[in-house]
């Protein structure tokens, strides 16, 4: 022995046996085996084990869990369309089959406008949306141009350099250019006091 060395048990490095619990947890079966097969509702993400629990302790309960959750995975790899993109690899779902409540109840029927009464009445149909189209041809230019808006028909004449002013309205105060323009801002703002007073009706009879 060299002189000046300790070996003491202090110094001496030995090995560590694995214990328990530092030992890995043994690896549980892919495919999982029950008595009555699962029934599934891919399209919710949903697994339905028939099969009655036998015990109801926490490491029973989260085993039952465990194999619907492997089944349900199982069942998504071996049905479901996969393909790559940009984004990673994607699963396309199948429609849902199961039918879920709703978060909310149905809104309420909404009350009738005086002009929807009316037209209920007279056995008035509602013009469908596109039915007449929103383009009307506008003759002087040989164009199709909207009824409204934009460069709408009902804007002809605004820009004219020299514009014919109504006898009558002139003797009123109101002839001139911005004749046009304020015909159609009094239409919207009847238009809207129209509106309010149907809401406030509607409010009325839903009260």
């Amino acid at each position: 022995m060299e002189p000046g060395v300790d070996v003491s048990p202090s110094n001496q490095t030995l090995p560590v046996q694995p214990t328990e619990s530092t030992s890995k947890p043994p690896k549980l079966p892919v495919s999982v085996s029950k008595p009555t097969p699962y029934t599934f509702d891919l399209g919710n993400l949903l697994v339905a084990d028939p099969n009655p629990l036998t015990t109801t302790t926490e490491t029973s309960l989260a085993a039952t869990a465990r194999d619907g959750a492997q089944a349900l995975i199982n069942q998504l790899l071996t049905t479901c369309p996969i393909h790559s993109s940009t984004s990673g690899v994607l699963l396309t779902l199948p429609p849902p089959t199961t039918s879920l409540p709703r978060e909310k109840p149905l809104p309420a029927e909404k009350s009738k406008t005086k002009w929807e009464m009316f037209a209920a009445k007279k056995g008035i149909a509602a013009k469908k949306r596109g039915e007449h189209g929103k383009l009307v041809y506008d003759e002087a230019t040989g164009e199709w141009v909207p009824k409204w808006g934009f460069k709408g028909k009902n804007k002809a004449g605004d820009g004219d350099w020299i514009v014919e002013v109504d006898e009558k309205k002139e003797k009123d105060g109101d002839g001139g250019r911005g004749a046009g323009r304020r015909d159609r801002k009094e239409a919207v703002r009847r238009n809207e006091r129209r509106m309010r007073a149907n809401e406030r009706r509607g409010r009325k009879e839903g009260a």
